[in-house]
């Protein structure tokens, strides 16, 4: 797993836990670690959160602050370098939506993507036509040019599925709603449908849905979440702990505490079992493409 594949989500996550760790260790709020620093709040938030790339000096002060010992200090110098590495998605920077980088950078680290999407195929299954006619419909004053740059970053994270080197496990949950409702279009939506049946014959995809029939699930209380594993380091250890995003409309959520994540997990479980299988989620799927060409 290259700085070049990931970028620098890993290493700014994995900093800024260790710095979290030390500022609470040293008994120091976020206020009051940032009036030492002399930086403001939100900045010692976005650090902590791995939102950010860090200079080796800003690390040096903060562990100055922190009371870290002179090795630690120079691990975590060492570390703050790898936080420039740039992804592949950090050229489309004005096009993609603010934080949803960090995101991106996760999904091409994760080994294992759990998914559930309650209205619209998942943006990693997205077709050009489909993709095009969300993201028209999110801001209609958005010109052409920046549509299609848009849509270009949503085919390239697909690239990920059919990748040579340890392509994700990626297990999804579709409503039935997301088959009936018509994107773009009957014809853009026939194309679709066509194109996740493809996808479910991926040795590593597995595409589920959840019919009308199965009545209250799971998902409907959850809402639509995906929840990110990723492989273990050399010592047998996770390179990040397992975080669940929940996208909303003002914002996204990035839950990785134990309790957090196994409650995301039971509901995943849940709305697995109420799926249909494979083969009927396929028959499903290639069903409602015929009703709507009809």
């Amino acid at each position: 797993m290259s700085g070049a594949t990931t970028g620098s989500t890993v290493p700014r996550r994995q900093l800024g836990r260790h710095l979290r760790d030390l500022r609470n260790a040293s008994r120091l709020t976020v206020r009051a670690a940032a009036k030492q620093l002399e930086w403001s709040e939100p900045k010692i938030w976005r650090i902590e959160t791995g939102q950010v790339s860090l200079r080796s000096l800003d690390v040096e002060a903060m562990c100055k602050v922190y009371g870290a010992d002179a090795e630690l200090t120079k691990g975590l110098m060492g570390l703050a370098k790898e936080t420039k590495n740039r992804g592949w998605w950090h050229a489309y920077g004005d096009v993609i939506p603010e934080g949803f980088d960090l995101y991106i950078g996760l999904e091409e680290a994760a080994e294992r993507l759990s998914w559930y999407e309650a209205e619209l195929v998942p943006g990693l299954f997205q077709t050009p036509d489909y993709a095009r006619a969300l993201i028209k419909r999110s801001k209609p004053e958005r010109n052409d040019a920046e549509v299609e740059r848009r849509v270009h970053v949503r085919v390239t994270r697909q690239a990920l599925l059919r990748r040579v080197t340890a392509p994700p496990k990626v297990d999804v949950v579709l409503n039935e709603a997301v088959l009936r409702r018509p994107v773009g279009g009957v014809e853009v939506m026939a194309e679709q449908l066509a194109h996740l049946v493809y996808l479910n014959e991926l040795d590593s995809v597995s595409i589920r849905v959840v019919p009308y029939a199965a009545g209250l699930h799971e998902g409907l209380m959850s809402g639509p979440f995906v929840t990110l594993h990723f492989p273990s380091d050399g010592n047998g250890r996770n390179a990040e702990p397992p975080t669940v995003y929940v996208e909303g409309f003002t914002g996204a959520l990035y839950l990785d505490k134990p309790n957090e994540v196994e409650r995301y997990e039971s509901a995943f479980t849940s709305i697995w079992g109420s799926a249909l299988d494979e083969a009927g989620s396929t028959s499903l799927l290639k069903q409602a493409a015929r009703e709507l060409t009809k």
